[in-house]
Formats: C-alpha cells, sequence, structure tokens
C-alpha cells in the first residue's frame, strides 16, 4: 500500500453504456444488444483504479442531490474512497455519460455531461488543501472548466506536491497549464490535438513528446493503446510495450487504468519507467472487462500478470 495518499480532482458521471455492432454515423439510428448503467467519469474512474490498487484516495468533486449522486457515494463507500471533498449541490444535478461501444472492437464513442462538477468552487477546492499537501502526487483531467484544472494544479504546485494532468478530453491549453505539470499523460488523439503532430508510429510519438516537453511539462507519458506507452523527460526517452491480459472486449476505461495505475506507481516510489509500466499492466487487464470504473483490476491481478513477464 502507498506510504502517502492520492489527491484526484475531476468529474463523477453516470454512464449509460450502449453495445451494437457498429458506431451510428450521422442521422443513423441503429439496434443496440446490451446496455449497462454504472458509475463513470473519468476522475472518478482513476480514483476507483487507485484505491482498488491500494492507494488512500482523496476525491474531489461536486455531485447532485438526486439518484445520480447517490450512486456515487455508495461506490465510494464500497471502494474505500474518502468523500470529505465530495460536495453536494442544491442547484445542479449528477453528470452523466452516454457511451456507444462497438461490438468486437471495443471501441467506443462518447458524450459526456458533467452536471454539478461544473460548479465546483475555487474556495471549495481549497478546502482539500491540508490533503492536498500530504499526498504524493495530486491527479486532475479536462471534463472539469479548465480555469478549474488549473487553479488546482497551481494549489498543488505551490504546496510542493507532483502534479499529473491527464488531458483528455483534448481542449485548447494554455502555456501556464503545460508548465503546471509535472507529468502528463495524453492518449495519440490527445497528443495531436495538443501539439498539432501525427501520432500514429513511435517515432511520431516521440516528436509530439518533445513538443510537450518544450511548453513546460517535465515529463511525458503517452499512451499507446494496444502498443502500450511512451515515455519522455530530458533524461529518458523509452518505448513500454502493453501487457497482453486476453480478449479486448472493450477499451472505454484503459486510459483511465492507466493513469489509476500509474498514480500509484509514483505514490509508491517507483521510478518513471516502472510506474508507467505498472500503468500499462492495469490497462491491459481493463480492457478484458466490460464497463468502466467496474473493468479496474485489484492488485493482486497486477502483480500476477507482471511476474510473467
Amino acid at each position: 500500500m502507498s506510504a502517502k495518499p492520492i489527491t484526484i480532482m475531476g468529474i463523477f458521471a453516470v454512464d449509460l453504456a450502449f453495445h451494437t455492432k457498429y458506431l451510428p454515423t450521422s442521422g443513423e439510428t441503429v439496434l443496440g444488444s446490451s446496455f449497462r448503467l454504472g458509475p463513470g467519469g473519468k476522475g472518478s474512474n482513476q480514483a476507483v483504479a487507485a484505491a482498488r490498487l491500494g492507494g488512500r484516495i482523496y476525491f474531489i468533486t461536486k455531485v447532485g442531490k438526486d439518484t445520480f449522486g447517490e450512486l456515487a457515494h455508495k461506490t465510494y463507500a464500497q471502494e474505500g474512497i474518502n468523500t470529505d471533498f465530495v460536495i453536494a449541490s442544491e442547484e445542479y444535478s449528477t453528470g452523466a455519460a452516454a457511451i456507444i461501444v462497438e461490438e468486437g472492437t471495443g471501441e467506443n464513442a462518447i458524450i459526456v455531461s458533467p452536471g454539478a462538477a461544473n460548479a465546483l468552487e475555487f474556495e471549495e477546492i481549497e478546502r482539500a488543501k491540508t490533503r492536498i499537501a500530504e499526498s504524493a502526487v495530486f491527479m486532475t483531467q479536462l471534463e472539469l472548466p479548465i480555469s478549474t484544472v488549473e487553479f488546482g494544479l497551481r494549489v498543488a504546485r505551490e504546496l510542493g506536491v507532483p502534479t499529473i494532468l491527464n488531458p483528455a478530453p483534448a481542449l485548447p491549453l494554455s502555456g501556464a497549464i503545460f508548465a503546471l505539470c509535472d507529468y502528463m499523460t495524453p492518449n495519440e488523439s490527445e497528443a495531436q490535438a495538443l501539439t498539432e503532430r501525427s501520432v500514429t508510429t513511435i517515432e511520431e510519438a516521440d516528436g509530439a513528446a518533445a513538443a510537450l516537453l518544450e511548453r513546460g511539462v517535465k515529463n511525458v507519458v503517452l499512451t499507446l493503446g494496444a502498443r502500450g506507452a511512451f515515455v519522455k523527460n530530458a533524461r529518458v526517452t523509452q518505448h513500454i510495450p502493453a501487457y497482453n491480459a486476453g480478449q479486448t472486449l472493450e477499451t472505454t476505461g484503459a486510459g483511465d487504468a492507466f493513469n489509476g495505475g500509474f498514480a500509484i506507481g509514483l505514490s509508491e516510489g517507483m521510478d518513471l519507467i516502472s510506474a508507467a509500466r505498472f500503468g500499462c499492466a492495469v490497462a491491459g487487464i481493463s480492457v478484458t472487462r466490460h464497463g468502466t470504473a467496474s473493468s479496474m483490476p485489484r492488485r493482486s491481478e497486477v502483480d500476477a500478470l507482471m511476474a510473467v513477464r
């Protein structure tokens, strides 16, 4: 178990997941083969992933006083995630996400509405300063307003806590945010959007990572799906192969699994490469299961997978 806790700021959204033979095009209606409802939101998924791996997790978010908000609290109680900074909103409803998953490939299309989390206030983040200060890392994503993301990163930086930004979904960012990132963990499409560089090969991943370092990021960990991850900083450049844990059923949540695992690795004192390799193993298991939060593996499963390679 990690010596220090991890603080994660993000959204909780109920996932409404539809499975179908292929992703519909504009104006097209297709029949679904199955439907699932469960806890989601990138930050929340990352919190669940890290908690299942043995981390002590503080989660900062805002949810509505509604049925979906009750699901959030039920999820965190089951997973052992601290809810001191899960703020209840009287005015706004809890977020939700519509997820369409293509059978056979596991590829997906997603629409997210953050709901109450969009109204998370700076003062509410500041309430968590004591916990952030004692944390091994502070991690956030781009499902919150960018001003909120920047404020959270700045608070952590001022407290001397290493920061992780998972820039998902991809949005234009100011130079100030890049400089606040000790670690940035984009996937291929997010790296392409941030750098305006193609990311289809390992060599192109190197170029995109270099561009992010030039903007002020200290360490880039670019996730490459079935090809693993690419790590780069001023001293290290390395491709880390993916872990194959079985047939891929659904890629939704794989990035969150990686980030949860990566944060745990750093919190336990792993070096950059080892933490990224650990994240790859967590993601490798998650894609063999349906769902997002529900797909996150336990620590014993990850240790067993890594032991055979």
